[in-house]
């Protein structure tokens, strides 16, 4: 290697170690200083956090104060908040007539004071404005003073105002809590061991939920006489949560129903008029022009029949209708949209109702104990015309039924009955857009359920 190179190298590491000697203290002062900055903004950090926690803890105390049946006491303080549960003992008033906030507040055993106290808040104006059958509900603390109050103004509306003591007073807080009804969809299925009604209900379905049921497939299904044990049923339905473990069944969205062996399935549609209807998933409309039965029934007592003998007179006379069984004061629908052409008594049928409809069907109702409709009056399907009874040649409350077309008589528990229109051509895009996801949300739970059943045989 060259000497000159040497030199150079030797000049240059000279100078590096004068240069480090002179300025060391600097950097060393220099590594200190990034050091303390360093655990400065640490602390400063979770300082922050710990704080953002007590505030975030407290807000949250306030937001589940509507919740719960005791009152959360907060007292401040320079460094922390605490918060101590309180139980509370409670007190309900359901407002009267001429009633006052400052009148029920002094039956209460409370001051002019408590009323200004909690009637301090920008949500006050509600509970200055009471209305006869509304509630107050008082929430006590142990020594007797007034913690919270809840106005209840209706079943979708009430108010929570609720005393918070801190070092430097009390401060009050008010919310509005909104009950409306959330809506859910529920899912039920059964397999029949005796009755629709007995096994709907031990299925666990409401039992508007079940009458709904029975009345989207009647025009198919005769329910009181043919349901046989092993028939099933499958129904998605949408209910209303009302309360923490109150559920009510509003409307069926989509159902099965399995009678001997044939299925019938039906699907509610809204269509873009706002008019509702169940339809079968293909766009067939599951409703017919005429039900099957014109009341819920107990049983036949007496069947079509063109040769039977009288039971009043002991001959044979044609049975040209169907006898329904039901109790004294069973109301009587039309079976069918028409016009009322008669309604009368006479000595062999009563009081009695005929109704003429299109297509050349006339409708007769028979032994009547009261007429609802007049002679010239429209009357639309499931419409109460009249109340069974046991007028003219009769044995007991009953209902003789006939169906006739073009003057001929038919027997209605078998008669072809005419469809009413299907889901209109301009809608089916949307109709099919709609139902499908519920008719799979319908197969998808009873697949589940089926394993779920197979699974423990």
């Amino acid at each position: 290697m060259p000497k000159n190179r040497l030199n150079n190298d030797k000049k240059s590491s000279s100078v590096c170690s004068s240069l480090v000697d002179k300025y060391r203290t600097s950097i060393y002062s220099l590594i200190c200083g990034l050091l303390i900055l360093i655990i400065i903004l640490y602390f400063s950090i979770q300082e922050d956090y710990i704080e953002h926690k007590k505030v975030y803890s407290y807000v949250n105390s306030l937001n589940e104060l509507d919740n719960k049946k005791t009152l959360t006491e907060v007292s401040y303080d320079e460094d922390i908040v605490k918060i101590v549960p309180k139980e509370l003992i409670w007190s309900e008033y359901i407002i009267r007539h001429g009633d006052s906030l400052s009148s029920i507040f002094k039956k209460k055993s409370l001051t002019a004071k408590n009323v200004i106290e909690f009637t301090s808040d920008n949500l006050s104006s509600p509970l200055l404005q009471i209305h006869p059958g509304q509630k107050i509900q008082f929430g006590f603390s142990s020594d007797g003073s007034l913690k919270k109050l809840k106005y209840i103004k209706s079943n979708k509306e009430s108010y929570i105002y609720a005393r918070l003591n801190g070092e430097k007073g009390a401060s009050f807080f008010a919310r509005k809590i909104d009950s409306s009804p959330k809506k859910i969809t529920i899912y039920r299925d059964s397999i029949i061991k005796d009755s629709l009604f007995v096994s709907g209900k031990k299925s666990g379905l409401p039992n508007n939920i079940i009458m709904e049921l029975s009345n989207i497939f009647s025009w198919d299904i005769d329910f009181a006489l043919d349901v046989r044990e092993g028939d099933k049923f499958s129904v998605l339905y949408e209910g209303l949560h009302l309360s923490e473990k109150k559920i009510a069944g509003s409307k069926i969205l989509a159902a099965e129903f399995v009678n001997q062996g044939k299925s019938y399935k039906a699907v509610r549609y809204l269509d873009s008029s706002g008019e509702v209807n169940y339809f079968t998933p293909e766009g067939h409309n599951i409703c017919k022009s005429f039900l099957r039965a014109p009341l819920n029934f107990t049983r036949i007592s007496s069947n079509f029949n063109l040769r039977r003998m009288h039971p009043i007179h002991k001959k044979i006379m044609a049975h040209r209708g169907v006898d329904y069984v039901a109790p004294l004061g069973t109301p009587v629908f039309a079976s069918g949209d028409g016009s009322v052409i008669a309604s009368s008594y006479n000595k062999a049928n009563g009081n009695y109702i005929f109704i003429r409809h299109g297509g050349g069907i006339t409708t007769k109702y028979l032994h009547l104990h009261k007429r609802k409709v007049k002679k010239g009056m429209r009357v639309t399907q499931r419409q109460i015309i009249g109340i069974l009874g046991s007028t003219g040649y009769s044995t007991g409350p009953h209902l003789h039924y006939e169906f006739l077309v073009n003057g001929s008589h038919k027997n209605p528990r078998n008669v072809t009955l005419p469809h009413l229109d299907p889901v209109k051509k301009n809608e089916l895009d949307r109709f099919y857009r709609i139902t499908k996801p519920l008719m799979a949300k319908l197969e998808r739970h009873q697949k589940v359920s089926k394993l779920a059943f197979l699974s423990t045989q």
